[in-house]
């Protein structure tokens, strides 16, 4: 007798969304990949972790431009 392979039969996890969403953001995914999120993912939980990674990037980002902007000017 076979054993079912829990991870197909149900969602995917938050660590898996987080990689998908991630490398969509870069654009790096894979054809499989981008499947299987499609067959198997929630939009809900894209949706949110993609709108928590494009807030921390942006923030990100936005410190980035503050540290440089303080350390270039003049004192």
């Amino acid at each position: 007798m076979a054993q079912q392979d829990n991870s197909s039969s149900r969602g995917q996890s938050l660590f898996s969304v987080f990689r998908s969403v991630s490398a969509s953001m870069f654009g790096v995914q894979s054809s499989k990949k981008h499947e299987e999120d499609f067959a198997k993912g929630s939009v809900k939980a894209y949706i949110a972790v993609g709108l928590i990674v494009t807030v921390l990037f942006v923030l990100a980002v936005w410190g980035v431009v503050k540290l440089v902007v303080s350390v270039a000017q003049p004192a």
